[in-house]
């Protein structure tokens, strides 16, 4: 990269140099626009989006992006060339009278049918994308770690709303895990295997090639889920469950944060995925499964040796905590 920046250093000045006064101040936005491409990496989650995670919604995501930004650009510096052009050329001299030109009929017709076709491809190329970003697609390998065969064709080509995601091809191989939004933490619900029950804060671990869906929801504020090197964000509203979904291919933590403003902590409203390989997933989903039904049955022995101490204390007339009465020396663990 540092050998690039230095061959770019030395090469623009020279081209300049070479061009007519004229000529260099269209040559510079097309020298600039050639160092981004020469050096894709440089720009890489700045002026496009991320999808460092392989997850295949962001990867559509951020090449519908690019081929709208490049048209842009070059409908851009098509715009601005040519006003500069007339500006230097036709500009005012002495002794001069500016011819008089009322409209051009073919001109304005070429410009008007021009942008409609355009338009007319970018509508048409974002529906096309649109199945693929919005449809979950079949994992490729359960959460467990076993391969999932290829299914021909599709989820049935329709278009759905997030609200109404279809589940994806072979569901019992993809992870569902429900997101719920707190003010100002994410907590992910994940599901019961073999009876085990996981749940775990900030940090959402999941195995690599496996599709996770997630329903997303609210305790008491908007919020809105939003990893972007992973695809698109969601609102997570009380009272309602949206949906979206992702598959890491690569292993590795993924960052973001809450992106709807929620409350003073906001700005402290971290997340991240990390993923891991799926006999390290398996390993992480029984030892937390472990860890948190060691903390409930000591959260109940505790609970049970209050109680205990308190119903002792009304009993012998101390007035427990609370105020403790008879009927309390009665309670049953």
């Amino acid at each position: 990269m540092t050998a690039r920046v230095h061959i770019l250093r030395r090469l623009v000045p020279s081209l300049l140099r070479k061009l007519p006064r004229r000529a260099s101040l269209a040559a510079v936005p097309a020298v600039l626009l050639g160092a981004l491409l020469y050096a894709p990496s440089a720009y890489a989650g700045i002026f496009t989006p991320q999808a460092d995670g392989g997850s295949p919604n962001a990867e559509e995501i951020r090449t519908l992006y690019n081929l709208i930004a490049v048209m842009g650009l070059v409908v851009f510096i098509a715009v601005e060339g040519l006003l500069i052009y007339c500006c230097v050329k036709y500009r005012a001299r002495k002794g001069a009278l500016a011819a008089q030109i009322h409209g051009n009929t073919r001109l304005e017709i070429g410009w008007t049918v021009g942008a409609a076709l355009v338009l007319v491809f970018l509508t048409a190329v974002t529906f096309i994308k649109l199945d693929e970003i919005k449809n979950p697609p079949q994992s490729r390998n359960a959460p467990d770690g076993t391969p999932v065969a290829a299914i021909d064709g599709d989820a049935g080509g329709v278009l759905f709303a997030s609200t109404d995601q279809p589940d994806p091809p072979n569901p019992e191989t993809a992870l569902n895990i429900k997101v719920d939004g707190q003010q100002y933490v994410w907590r992910f619900q994940y599901p019961i295997v073999d009876n085990k029950r996981v749940f775990a804060y900030h940090t959402m671990v999941v195995p690599t090639g496996t599709t996770v869906t997630l329903d997303i929801s609210a305790d008491d504020v908007m919020h809105s889920w939003w990893i972007p090197s992973l695809g698109g964000k969601m609102d997570a509203v009380p009272g309602y469950v949206n949906k979206t979904w992702f598959q890491v291919n690569r292993e590795g933590t993924y960052t973001g944060q809450c992106a709807e403003l929620c409350g003073r902590n906001h700005a402290n409203m971290y997340a991240q995925v990390t993923a891991v390989a799926p006999d390290e997933y398996q390993d992480w989903y029984d030892r937390t499964a472990e860890a948190i039904e060691e903390a409930q049955r000591e959260g109940a022995e505790q609970r049970q040796e209050i109680e205990a101490s308190q119903g002792e204390g009304a009993a012998q007339g101390g007035g427990g905590a609370g105020g403790a009465t008879d009927d309390q020396g009665q309670q049953t663990p």
